[in-house]
């Protein structure tokens, strides 16, 4: 059997093998069908669907301009087993069809044109078009054989509490190791989890809880992070219910394999006449990673960007039939184009960034990732 889905959800890995249908959505009209189709799906005769909005999507839900997309959805009769199908698999990710890759990632940008683009972004900031952006770099090499082995290889070095696996129905793949929550609906209890504030893992404890320390008290960071509690509380209030929308805790400090964030927790409740998808279609794309407000940075990603940013901060999704749902926020992750592989490192640019940290950011947040592939697979 093979495993086009896989994922991880409150501490185990859940494989979801063929869909029993397959649903996609090229244009806004098709999006609103989508959403309509998995709804009506799973109010008869299915009882699962998982799924990828890429990045653009939210462009269309927003009426900009947007690079070519496609969105899908797998609609499953049967709930995703918890248990391991395959432990050697698991165990042995590189004996599985030889994942390969032929050289290492490679930024396609220089550093010089990196800079020039913070440069722009800050000419705005001045200018008061906006107060965040966030800006990202892609890297990229070329591989052979089963991206699930390098899903499986990567989750094994570096596990994230949202991490995921998703093969398209084009054949090319998805799948990364994400730490960061866009939505959970569960009971019509709504949270929001935003991350804005990184630093990476000290080589000891010693080093380690210094860069704690500097983050957790870097009125930068503390700044970046509130601007995105606001636009989450503001995207929150147009699906949940008038004065139950509440931000706590803030700026917590959450440490994984690569690096280290501030995340906070915003909490609602759906107002009756929303569904669950609908909610997660009007907040689209994260506000942490677009900037703040949201069209604009999302107009200037899409000036300064050279290339679209496809599944990357786009959102892995799964809902079952009694409207309960997940969602993430695709960082920290990898997608494929026939034989090429891309991931994307960036970070929020707000007045006071200092270009060269930005950049070092960009790398410091995806390079032990890369590495992990490369130390395995080349």
């Amino acid at each position: 059997m093979t495993y086009p889905c896989v994922f991880q959800s409150e501490g185990s890995l859940r494989w979801l093998g063929e869909p029993d249908a397959v649903l996609s959505a090229q244009s806004l009209s098709q999006l609103h069908e989508l959403r309509a189709n998995i709804e009506y799906a799973l109010a008869n005769e299915y009882c699962f669907v998982a799924g990828i909005l890429p990045y653009e999507v939210g462009s269309a839900l927003h009426g900009l301009p947007c690079a070519p997309f496609t969105a899908w959805a797998y609609l499953y009769k049967d709930a995703p087993s918890q248990n391991t199908p395959n432990a050697a698999l698991v165990s042995t990710p590189t004996g599985a069809e030889n994942f390969a890759l032929e050289s290492a990632f490679k930024p396609e940008q220089t550093q010089q044109a990196y800079l020039a683009s913070l440069s722009r972004i800050q000419a705005y900031l001045r200018a008061g078009d906006c107060y965040q952006v966030n800006l990202a770099q892609r890297f990229s090499t070329h591989f052979s054989g089963s991206t699930l082995s390098a899903w499986l290889g990567l989750q094994q070095a570096h596990p994230a509490p949202h991490s995921c696996y998703f093969q398209t129905d084009d054949g090319n793949s998805v799948f990364g190791v994400s730490p960061e929550r866009f939505l959970s609906i569960r009971n019509r209890q709504v949270v929001a989890e935003p991350i804005k504030g990184s630093r990476p893992r000290g080589a000891n404890p010693e080093e380690d809880g210094r860069l704690a320390a500097e983050l957790r008290a870097n009125p930068k960071d503390l700044a970046e992070n509130l601007m995105i509690v606001d636009l989450l509380r503001n995207d929150l209030g147009l699906s949940c219910e008038s004065g139950s929308i509440q931000a706590s805790p803030l700026f917590e400090l959450r440490q994984f394999s690569n690096v280290q964030h501030l995340v906070s927790t915003i909490t609602g409740t759906l107002k009756a006449d929303i569904t669950p998808l609908e909610a997660l279609f009007r907040a689209f794309p994260g506000g942490s990673i677009t900037g703040a407000p949201k069209q604009r940075a999302m107009e200037i990603i899409t000036e300064l960007e050279p290339v679209a940013r496809g599944a990357y901060c786009g959102s892995f999704f799964w809902m079952d039939d009694q409207e309960n749902l997940d969602s993430n926020i695709l960082i920290r992750t990898m997608q494929t184009d026939g034989d090429r592989i891309y991931c994307h490192g960036g970070g929020g640019i707000v007045f006071d960034s200092d270009p060269l940290a930005e950049y070092e950011e960009s790398l410091f947040k995806v390079e032990k990732l890369m590495r992990a592939l490369e130390e395995r697979f080349l």
